[in-house]
């Protein structure tokens, strides 16, 4: 029998908007994925089973310079153009890359099916600190909170009547839905069936992001939920994006205003989102969403 050489791709593995081992929201880095197919890359994103998988595609350094560091990302079920915390996992991991081969960067471009997305690098607090630059907002569609209630499972008079139900993107809808208080998101129950999927789509959108923004010691802080198709995510860099967008636009937050959002502490996966936008007149833009991450593991796939 004529034994066929196997094709090794090398992964890593982290915990992305945390700071502690075995917290925040898992990510698996295909660090050379140059020879897989997409169905492959599908394939092996199921195999890991986690929210997101990315697949580096190393290209020439002249290349990488002017379009930066190519790379997909992969759900269980499909390819998104944009995602949050696999933006900041795979470029601090690249960075780590650079940095054990002698290069040192303060900041690193990835270019994602949406377009070039640039995550700066800095020190703090005794560890490094990475701030991806989202696009400029998009504002959709503002929903009925009435409906919204009935759909997610909760009394309309939970959702606040002071904020809009509205869509938002930085490059992946979603709907912001706000709360009036954190223990009615803390016991949120909520399944994304089919029927939410529709009535998203019916309006551009793609997912809910739910959240309770507060005023504490003087500054903002929210708790925060994300539910899809592959359970809850510990944390939704992506969201987070649009909920500093939508804060800014609806004065929830002041103009460049950094704001923490906690989230994944309901499934025992605390993350922690620092984001901020500016606001100018009715425009809002330099979206930023940051925070930290730890590798957890190395491994090889053989196919």
């Amino acid at each position: 029998m004529i034994r066929l050489p196997s094709r090794k791709f090398d992964f890593i593995q982290l915990d992305v908007f945390t700071r502690k081992p075995l917290e925040g929201n898992q990510l698996a880095v295909f660090t050379d994925a140059r020879g897989l197919s997409d169905a492959e890359m599908l394939a092996l994103a199921r195999e890991m089973n986690l929210s997101e998988t990315t697949f580096i595609l190393p290209r020439d350094a002249e290349t990488e310079r002017r379009e930066g560091v190519k790379v997909r990302i992969f759900t269980v079920q499909e390819e998104l153009p944009f995602a949050g915390h696999p933006t900041l996992g795979t470029a601090l991991c690249i960075r780590g890359l650079l940095e054990s081969s002698g290069k040192a960067v303060d900041s690193v471009t990835l270019d994602l099916r949406v377009g070039k997305i640039p995550v700066s690098f800095t020190a703090k607090d005794g560890g490094t600190f990475g701030e991806m630059r989202q696009r400029d907002p998009e504002f959709g569609a503002v929903l009925d909170r009435d409906q919204v209630g009935r759909l997610i499972g909760v009394a309309p008079g939970e959702l606040s009547a002071e904020w809009p139900v509205q869509i938002v993107s930085t490059g992946m809808a979603f709907a912001i839905v706000p709360f009036r208080a954190p223990a009615t998101l803390a016991k949120l129950k909520f399944t994304f069936t089919s029927a939410a999927a529709e009535y998203l789509e019916k309006h551009d959108g793609k997912f809910f992001y739910f959240l309770c923004p507060q005023k504490r010691n003087g500054s903002t802080e929210c708790a925060a939920r994300m539910i899809f198709y592959n359970g809850e995510d510990p944390a939704t860099g992506s969201a987070a994006g649009c909920a500093a967008s939508w804060m800014a636009r609806h004065g929830v937050a002041a103009s460049d205003e950094a704001v923490l959002i906690r989230q994944g502490y309901e499934m025992l996966r605390p993350s922690d989102i620092y984001v901020r936008a500016r606001r100018e007149g009715e425009r809002v833009s330099d979206v930023r969403v940051g925070g930290y991450a730890t590798e957890i593991l190395r491994g090889t796939v053989m196919l």
